[in-house]
C-alpha cells in the first residue's frame, strides 16, 4: 500500500505545543533556519561533565595521558564528522534518519537497522538519566543532606519527567531547551574546572606509562563508540527541518563543532584529573560523575549537581526524541509523541535497575556500547557510501513505498550489515559483562581472547569499512537504477 509523506501515525488533534511531525517528510513551509543553528542541539547534548569521567576511562584502557588525549581527540573528531557527513541525508531529504537510510536498505529491509538503532537510542538515555540520578544522590550526601533511597526516587522523579516531556512536546522546545543548557552548563562547567584545577598533578600524570599500540587503537575505538558512534543513527534527525537551499559544508561543520567542541575539552580535563590521582580514578570510574564531588568546596555543590544533572538531561532528550523516530519507522503506528512517552517508561524502568540494583556501571556500559557499536559501525559504512554514491535528493513519497524505487529489501545493504555485525563481533571482547563472553571468536590468529589485539576492538572498524567498502564496490549500479526511475 502506497503510503502519503504526511506521517500515518500524526494525530491532528493532539494537544497545542505537541509537535504534530512524526516519521513524514518536513514539508516546505516548515523547514527554515541556517546550518549554524545545529550548534545548539549539539552542543548542549554533548557539554556534559560525563566527558570528564571519559578521561578515567579511556586511561583504564592502558594508556599515558598523552595517548588518552591524542586518540581522544582524535576519536571524537572524526567519529562526531560521521555525524555531520549522516546530517547531510537530513537537509537533502527532510525526513528523520532512519527514514532516510530505507534508500539505502530499502522500506522493509530497514527495519532491522531501525530496532538497533533504537535499542542503542533507548540504552543512552537510560544510562544518562541513571547517572543523573546517582550524581543527585552523591550530591545530596557530600551535603549532609541524606542521599539515600528517597533522594534518588525524587531525582528520578524530576529528571524522567524533564526528559519526558521535552520528547513529547518535540522539535521546536527541544531547541530551545538546548541553548539554555548550552549556556548555563559550560558557564558552570568552567567554574568547575578551575576550582578543581589544584587537584591537577602533572608530575603524576607525566608518570603513567605509555601503552602499546593495540591499547592504543582500543582507546580510540572507545573514544568513536561512546561519542559519534552513539549519535550517529539519529544525526539527520535535527538537520531535517532546514531548507534544501542550506549550505552542505556548513551542515557538517556546524554539527561536527558543536558535538565535538566540549567534549574534546572535557575528556583533556578530564585525562589530568584522573591522571593525577589513581584513588579518584577508581572512584570515577565506579561513579563517573558523583565521584567528581568529592572534590569541590562545599558551596559550590549545588551549582555542581545543576550542571550535572543539565549536561545528562541535555544528552537524553535527543536521545528520547530520536528513539521515538527509530520506533516508529521499525513499524510501530503510533503518534510521535506517544513513542517518546513509551521509550520515557522503558527509561525509567531500566535507571530504576541501574540505581537501586545494578553493582557496576562501567562494565555494562562499556558492553553495551561495543556490542551496538558494530552493526551501528556497519549501518553508518552503508548509509555514508550510499549517500555519497547519490546525485540527487531523495524521492520523498517513496521512501514510505515499499512498491517504490527503493523496494522492499536491498539485500546487498543488508548482508553487508550481517556480514560486518558477524566480522565485527568476533573481534571485539568486553572483558567487564561475563554476558558477553561470546565475543572475540575471530581473535585466534591474533593471540585469542586473552591476547594483546584482544582490547583493540577492531571489530567496530572492520564493521564500518566492511559497510562502507561493500557498497562502492557493488552498490553504484543499484543507485543509479533508482535514481533513473521518474518521480511517482
Amino acid at each position: 500500500m502506497s503510503a502519503p509523506t504526511v506521517d500515518p501515525t500524526a494525530n491532528p488533534t493532539a494537544p497545542a505545543g505537541v509537535e504534530l511531525n512524526g516519521i513524514n517528510t518536513i514539508a516546505e513551509s516548515e523547514r527554515h533556519g541556517r546550518p549554524s543553528g545545529l550548534f545548539w542541539p549539539w552542543f548542549g547534548a554533548n557539554v556534559s561533565v560525563l566527558g570528564i569521567g571519559y578521561g578515567a576511562f579511556v586511561l583504564y584502557l592502558g594508556v599515558s595521558a598523552v595517548q588518552a588525549i591524542v586518540v581522544g581527540i582524535i576519536g571524537i573528531a572524526i567519529s562526531f564528522l560521521l555525524c555531520g557527513f549522516v546530517s547531510l541525508a537530513g537537509k537533502r531529504g527532510s525526513a528523520p534518519t532512519m527514514v532516510l537510510s530505507r534508500a539505502a536498505f530499502g522500506v522493509n529491509g530497514n527495519r532491522v537497522p531501525s530496532v538497533i538503532s533504537w535499542l542503542l537510542t533507548v540504552g543512552w538515555e537510560t544510562a544518562l538519566t541513571a547517572l543523573a540520578v546517582l550524581a543527585t544522590s552523591t550530591v545530596f550526601t557530600e551535603l549532609g543532606a541524606g542521599g539515600g533511597t528517597v533522594t534518588k526516587i525524587v531525582a528520578l522523579v524530576v529528571v524522567a519527567a524533564l526528559i519526558v516531556v521535552s520528547g513529547v512536546f518535540g522539535f521546536r522546545l527541544i531547541m530551545r531547551l538546548q541553548v539554555l543548557i548550552t549556556v548555563v552548563t559550560a558557564v558552570l562547567t568552567v567554574v568547575y574546572a578551575v576550582l578543581a584545577l589544584g587537584k591537577v598533578d602533572l608530575g603524576a600524570v607525566a608518570a603513567i606509562p605509555s601503552g602499546s599500540v593495540p591499547a592504543v587503537i582500543g582507546a580510540l575505538v572507545f573514544m568513536m563508540t561512546g561519542f559519534g558512534l552513539g549519535w550517529v543513527n539519529a544525526a539527520a534527525d535535527y538537520s531535517r527541518y532546514l531548507p534544501r537551499s542550506a549550505g552542505s559544508a556548513g551542515v557538517v561543520g556546524w554539527t561536527t563543532f558543536g558535538a565535538a567542541l566540549a567534549p574534546v575539552l572535557l575528556l583533556a580535563f578530564g585525562v589530568l584529573l584522573a591522571g593525577s590521582s589513581e584513588p579518584l580514578r577508581d572512584a570515577i570510574a565506579a561513579d563517573p560523575i558523583g565521584a567528581l564531588t568529592t572534590i569541590m568546596p562545599t558551596w559550590f555543590l549545588v551549582p555542581f549537581a545543576v550542571v550535572a544533572v543539565l549536561g545528562l538531561v541535555g544528552g537524553a532528550v535527543l536521545d528520547i526524541y530520536s528513539s521515538g523516530l527509530a520506533l516508529l519507522t521499525a513499524g510501530l503506528r503510533i503518534p510521535r509523541f506517544v513513542a517518546a512517552g513509551v521509550d520515557g517508561v522503558i527509561m525509567i524502568v531500566g535507571s530504576v535497575w541501574i540505581v537501586f540494583f545494578a553493582s557496576d556501571f562501567i562494565g555494562p556500559f562499556q558492553g553495551f556500547l561495543i556490542t551496538l557499536g558494530v552493526p551501528i559501525a556497519a549501518w553508518c559504512g552503508v548509509m555514508l557510501a550510499d549517500l555519497a554514491l547519490r546525485r540527487t535528493d531523495y524521492a520523498d513519497t517513496e521512501l514510505y513505498d515499499a512498491r517504490g524505487r527503493y523496494g522492499g529489501v536491498r539485500w546487498l545493504s543488508v548482508l553487508l550489515m550481517i556480514i560486518g555485525s558477524v566480522v565485527g563481533w568476533g573481534l571485539v571482547t568486553n572483558t567487564y559483562a561475563a554476558w558477553l563472553g561470546w565475543q572475540g571468536y575471530l581473535l585466534g590468529p591474533l593471540g585469542g581472547r586473552k591476547g594483546a589485539w584482544a582490547g583493540a576492538n577492531l571489530g567496530v572498524l572492520a564493521a564500518l569499512v566492511i559497510g562502507f567498502v561493500g557498497v562502492l564496490l557493488f552498490g553504484r549500479r543499484a543507485v543509479r537504477t533508482q535514481e533513473s526511475v521518474p518521480a511517482r
